[in-house]
């Protein structure tokens, strides 16, 4: 009898080897895209994929999720050079938004959902401390919790049954006809 599986998976691999330039070739050819970013309440959009006809760049739009169409949203003119353009809305405020680029042209940059949350926490600064008198008390576990009584007198009786538990076990397994 004959086996030919390692035949049909060879030529499996080497027909996905094959078309992988070509996918790769046509990923390229659609363009980057859109890459949007948040800082804040601030969202910002750039591109590389509108060309510029008749002095502008084309439009881009900041959509709620309550709005269908690109007429609808914060509008703002993309500005920019031949290698990259962008765009920027400020003051937005926290929820999630989608953000449609259009060229010029009319053809569709990339459309990108983008969440917007709070203003950032201000940074911590960190002053240096002096270090414990008796250095660091490794392996002392619990000594940052201050555990209340009935929560150490809970924690004692489930290992103190657990304790009896067990020896029960075996000294019923040890001898199977005593209780």
């Amino acid at each position: 009898m004959r086996n030919s599986s390692p035949v049909l998976r060879s030529g499996l691999t080497v027909a996905v080897a094959a078309a992988l330039p070509f996918a790769l070739a046509s990923a390229a050819v659609a363009g980057p895209g859109i890459s949007v970013s948040t800082t804040g309440s601030t969202v910002s959009v750039t591109t590389s994929s509108c060309t510029q006809i008749s002095g502008s760049w084309g439009t881009a739009s900041l959509l709620t999720s309550s709005q269908g169409s690109f007429a609808q949203g914060r509008q703002v003119t993309l500005s920019g050079t031949s290698t990259s353009q962008s765009a920027a809305w400020s003051n937005v405020t926290p929820g999630t938004y989608t953000v449609i680029v259009i060229c010029s042209d009319g053809t569709t940059a990339g459309t990108q959902s983008v969440v917007v949350s709070t203003a950032p926490s201000p940074s911590r600064s960190v002053t240096p401390s002096a270090s414990p008198s008796r250095g660091v008390m490794g392996g002392v576990g619990g000594s940052s919790t201050d555990y209340g009584t009935v929560t150490l007198v809970a924690g004692g009786t489930l290992v103190g049954s657990g304790l009896l538990g067990a020896a029960w076990y075996l000294r019923r397994r040890n001898k199977p006809h005593r209780l």
